[in-house]
């Protein structure tokens, strides 16, 4: 199978009219060509196999590509240069391309090339290109670009740093036009903010050009590779054997490669601007796309590999100095801030929403039309009016990101997430920045209103594919044909600056008000873990403590069975006690057991009738309140909102409990009803279930006790026995629902137990 030649696959498309969304799609990185004035191996690097290799190997190094392929590498390479290469470049995991003079014998003649060599995967790429000059031109390049760093340096702000740049990049390389290309945003259209170029050439400062002239798999390879040059857009370039790999049935992936050839669109479109040659280099922000340097010329230019370097050394330098630009900005706006910064934290209340959200200097401090600040069930907005829906889809956006995450839009009505309808013809909001305050969804945020904007457009934004006389084709006409256009829908942008404010505004507020919530929150997740912790200590403790204790207990067994009639009365007491407790420490256990796993599952809660769990607990209870000659009195039972298995534990252990501390004489009984009480803690009325018996009752400094674990009141062999666990669990059970539990008692004359089960829904 061979691949399309990419010249006549971009004229066909103009045969049978132009498809945008092809351009879009086309796998840029998988074309299986590189540019003709170089030749490209790819090695596999364990081995020094060949995997790949350009079709033009023959005539630039004297083997063909064919019997490369399959053989050593140093069939063409000596040992020492792939060895050097596999040393430099090998160990790099990400595809770093590291440049290499090597010399190559071909036909009998040694030839000086420069190697650039990068890792692909299991691949070491290797692509050469004739030196035309032995000598290096380093010192010449040094020389250059120390210059042009010099007068970045010098540079105040970002639009002197542009037009710097362009100039010092026009001088290194020759190139006839060179412009700073800036994009909005990461997949919008590019303006030219500078331009550098020579005599006769009309001027495109200011000119917008539509995003579809980079298309997004474009824009990847510019943020991944700092570097692109293009030496004859009308070389065809030439292919790669095998045109697809065994192993992927894919071509060679070419995204790391310096000689990689482009989409034919695209050589389509330097053509059809009147390009002959170019060069891009990338200009990063916070590792994402700032723009391009973008360089063109009216005749065929082959950039060395040393002055790529040096180009490439210097977008690295720009992109730092237009970095240190902008935090200079950041830091002179904060300082102009400061006071009004001061002013606003000292007029902080508890009651942060009144204090802050109805603040004029709140909303002048970003020079917005709005504020909202919204925390919990709370929300204050002032200034323009906010739809509530759009309050509730930044809720959902602030949910999740750090506390003092910062976002911000100047185009509300592109974000995915928008609630719909275009409210910014009637004032509504057309951008916003906010600053998350929680990781619950608590926001402060600022508007902005619409500001149309007219934009200068190189060609109908809404038309980039035009009809010329080679088709239809992206031809943008150039500053001789501006097409005008008013932007609209949009605020005016948020700068750094403002964001850097909103963030420190957020880091005073975190300190004011903030911190303390911030800090319970930290700690109720710290003793989560630590529950959760125990709960698994506990489970697994008891667990592997059982099978041991069988073992005691079985032995002891079987002492008494084989060997009792030999032991003298004390020996057979002292085993038969080491029996009993050993099923005492089983059954102690088995309810530390149950109580771990109370923490661990999960709660099924629905509304149940009240009536049909109090009898299924009597069915387990029953027995013993009939033996202790307790009477259970049932007053109306509603339905309750609970998990019915754990709320039937809950009542067998309260009714076992009743059995138990039954009084000694006289008319036993225990009642089970609902009322609407208010839990010693305070807030509304709840639903509470009461459990109330007449029986011996708990001494008042004893009461905090009964609901620890293994805590009984009475001896082991007192009052029915007992682990001591049951009121434990009724505590762990109701806590898990959300609810409060705690007791009344008067010794002789009973308990009351009372608890309720968390809100419905909760």
């Amino acid at each position: 199978m061979s691949l399309p030649d990419p010249g006549r696959e971009a004229a066909a498309a103009a045969a049978v009219g132009f498809d945008l969304g092809e351009c879009v799609r086309e796998p840029i990185h998988l074309l299986g060509r590189i540019q003709s004035h170089g030749t490209l191996l790819a090695v596999e690097a364990d081995t020094g196999i060949v995997d790949t290799a350009a079709l033009n190997t023959g005539s630039l190094l004297g083997v063909a590509a064919q019997e490369l392929v399959g053989g050593h590498v140093t069939r063409v390479l000596s040992p020492e240069a792939w060895a050097e290469a596999l040393d430099e470049a090998g160990a790099q995991q990400e595809a770093v391309g590291l440049v290499l003079p090597v010399s190559i014998d071909v036909a009998g003649a040694p030839r000086m090339f420069d190697m650039t060599a990068h890792r692909q995967g299991p691949l070491l790429v290797l692509e050469c290109e004739p030196r035309a000059d032995a000598a290096p031109h380093f010192p010449h390049f040094y020389q250059g670009v120390r210059r042009a760093l010099t007068r970045l340096r010098s540079s105040a702000t970002a639009a002197e740093c542009c037009q710097a740049a362009t100039r010092e990049v026009r001088a290194l390389t020759g190139f006839d036009r060179v412009v700073a290309y800036r994009f909005d945003g990461g997949d919008g259209p590019g303006e030219v903010v500078a331009e550098a170029l020579t005599d006769g050439h009309e001027p495109w400062l200011g000119l917008w050009f539509p995003a579809s002239d980079i298309p997004p798999q474009a824009r990847r390879l510019y943020r991944d590779n700092w570097i692109r040059a293009i030496a004859d857009v009308d070389d065809i370039g030439v292919g790669l054997h095998p045109p697809l790999r065994a192993g992927s049935g894919l071509p060679l992936d070419l995204s790391g490669s310096v000689l990689r050839t482009v989409s034919g669109f695209h050589l389509e479109y330097l053509r059809n601007i009147g390009v002959k040659s170019s060069m891009s280099v990338s200009v990063l922000r916070e590792g994402e796309l700032w723009g391009l340097i973008a360089c063109h010329g009216d005749a065929a230019i082959t950039i060395s590999p040393e002055l790529r370097a040096a180009c490439e050394f210097f977008g690295v330098a720009f992109s730092l100095q237009l970095a240190a630009i902008e935090e200079r900005e950041r830091a002179e706006a904060l300082t102009a801030s400061r006071a009004r910064l001061d002013r606003i934290i000292s007029r902080v209340t508890s009651d942060l929403e009144d204090s802050l959200a109805g603040e004029y200097a709140l909303r002048t401090l970003l020079d917005a039309d709005g504020a909202a600040l919204c925390r919990g069930d709370r929300s204050a907005v002032s200034g323009m009016s906010v739809p509530p829906a759009l309050l509730e889809t930044l809720r959902a956006r602030a949910a999740g990101p750090a506390p003092g995450t910062v976002w911000s839009t100047d185009r509300l009505s592109e974000e995915p997430d928008h609630p719909g309808g275009d409210d910014t013809a009637g004032g509504g909001p057309a951008g916003v920045l906010m600053v998350t305050l929680s990781r619950s969804g608590d926001f402060l945020a600022w508007f902005r209103r619409a500001r149309p904007a007219t934009r200068r457009w190189a060609t109908d934004p809404s038309r980039p594919v035009r009809v010329g006389p080679r088709g239809e084709r992206l031809t943008p006409r150039g500053s001789g044909a501006v097409f005008r256009a008013v932007v609209r829908g949009r605020s005016l942008p948020w700068t750094p600056a403002d964001r850097a404010v909103a963030q420190e505004l957020w880091r005073a507020l975190t300190g004011l008000v903030l911190r303390h919530e911030a800090e319970l929150a930290a700690l109720n997740e710290r003793l989560r873990v630590t529950n959760a912790d125990l709960d698994s200590f506990a489970h697994v403790a008891a667990h592997d403590l059982k099978e041991p204790l069988r073992g005691i207990s079985n032995a002891a067994t079987f002492v008494l069975e084989d060997a009792g009639a030999d032991l003298d009365p004390t020996t057979v007491r002292r085993t038969l006690t080491v029996r009993r407790l050993a099923g005492r420490m089983d059954d102690l256990l088995n309810s530390l057991l149950h109580f771990a796993r109370l923490g661990r599952g999960g709660l099924h809660r629905t509304r149940v009738p009240l009536d049909r769990v109090l009898d299924a607990a009597l069915d387990v209870a029953g027995e013993r309140l009939a033996e202790a000659h307790v009477r259970v009195v049932r007053h109306d039972l509603p339905e309750v909102y609970a998990d019915e298995y754990r709320l039937y534990e809950v009542l067998v252990n309260l009714l076992v409990n009743a059995a138990k501390y039954a009084a000694d004489e006289g008319d036993r009984r225990v009642e089970i009803l609902v009322d609407m009480l208010r839990p010693p803690t305070g807030g509304d009325r709840q639903q509470t279930v009461v459990v109330r018996d007449n029986g011996i009752g708990i001494p008042a400094d004893r009461r905090r006790e009964v609901f620890e674990l293994f805590r009984r009141l009475h001896g082991q062999g007192e009052r029915g026995g007992g682990t001591g666990v049951g009121l434990a669990i009724v505590k762990r059970i109701v806590e898990r629902h959300g609810g409060e539990l705690w007791l009344e008692s008067e010794p002789g004359h009973g308990t009351s137990f009372f608890f309720t089960l968390g809100q419905e829904g909760g």
